[in-house]
């Protein structure tokens, strides 16, 4: 039986899964490990790929994209390992990053979730540990105008966790699903991953309830994951709407009470979505306008074919 069962989820990530699972077989020395690809409905080929290329790795096809979590909690039914580790398809490993965690989570018991470092591919820190959010996190996040006027105001800092060095355990409100571990028996205490989040926030609410159930979600930096971010900086119709709806599910699980700021939350996640999906129409007509412009100047006479 594998020590760890890594889950890792693909939609049409043909370009991506291959160098994440080639790595951890590369790697991976100081656990032993299972990896179960449970593909959402890819159309680029990713399942054949990995059935392919990759015949030491099983797949769980899905006949529809059911989202992320849903697919995470495919994957674990499908595993045996005693610990499970949620990775994203776009990440790699350049050294043994599950055997960190395993240690950990072996040696304290009282820890429900152990993370690693994240890295960008040029060897720059991802912040992916922060604070639960509240009622600022739209105005100080990672993306917001404030944030990045003013990076080191005291409400970003705090929100991102700058105020630390990344380079040591630390005990923290959630970590980035890109990449976390957890002991089989604890996720199953909580119920899994909550497959009402089609996409966003599903890690900051599976950190929150097994919080919540008296565990520690921790940051371990001697384990080191390189991360491609991409989807969350996507501002297409359906990631933008994908992320209002997570945002507004973890409100209501988890900070609703009063019902005139409920209604009033409610009504600025809608107008924020309403506003970016705005956005993108804009840039889009405008996009669109200049290609139209420049085929019309391709066929002007004298204009070279």
């Amino acid at each position: 039986m594998p020590n760890v069962s890594v889950v890792v989820v693909t939609h049409n990530s043909a370009a991506d899964v291959g160098r994440c699972l080639t790595s951890l077989r590369a790697h991976v020395t100081g656990v032993t490990f299972e990896a179960i690809v449970v593909d959402n409905a890819s159309d680029d080929g990713t399942a054949d790929l990995v059935e392919r290329e990759h015949p030491w790795a099983r797949v769980v096809r899905r006949a529809t994209n059911g989202g992320l979590s849903r697919a995470i909690n495919d994957g674990v039914a499908a595993s045996s390992g005693a610990y499970v580790m949620a990775l994203n398809a776009d990440t790699h490993v350049e050294s043994d990053a599950l055997a960190p965690l395993v240690a950990y989570l072996r040696a304290h018991p009282d820890a429900g979730v152990a993370a690693p470092k994240l890295l960008d591919d040029d060897g720059a820190l991802q912040l992916s540990c922060r604070a639960f959010p509240g009622y600022g996190t739209a105005l100080f996040n990672r993306y917001s105008l404030l944030t990045r006027l003013l990076p080191a105001n005291r409400l970003s800092s705090r929100y991102l966790m700058t105020d630390f060095d990344h380079a040591s355990v630390r005990d923290v409100d959630w970590v980035s699903g890109a990449a976390l571990m957890t002991p089989r028996g604890v996720l199953e205490e909580v119920g899994g991953w909550d497959a009402g989040f089609f996409l966003f926030n599903e890690d900051v609410d599976l950190c929150r309830r097994i919080r919540d159930a008296g565990y520690r979600v921790v940051y371990v930096a001697d384990a080191v994951v390189y991360h491609t971010i991409g989807i969350s900086m996507s501002t297409s119709p359906r990631i933008v709407i994908a992320r209002h709806r997570s945002m507004w599910r973890y409100y209501r699980k988890h900070l609703r009470g009063n019902p005139v700021r409920d209604a009033l939350t409610g009504a600025a996640i809608a107008a924020r979505c309403a506003v970016l999906l705005a956005s993108h129409a804009v840039r889009a007509a405008l996009r669109g306008r200049r290609e139209r412009r420049g085929y019309s100047s391709s066929r002007l006479p004298g204009a070279k074919a």
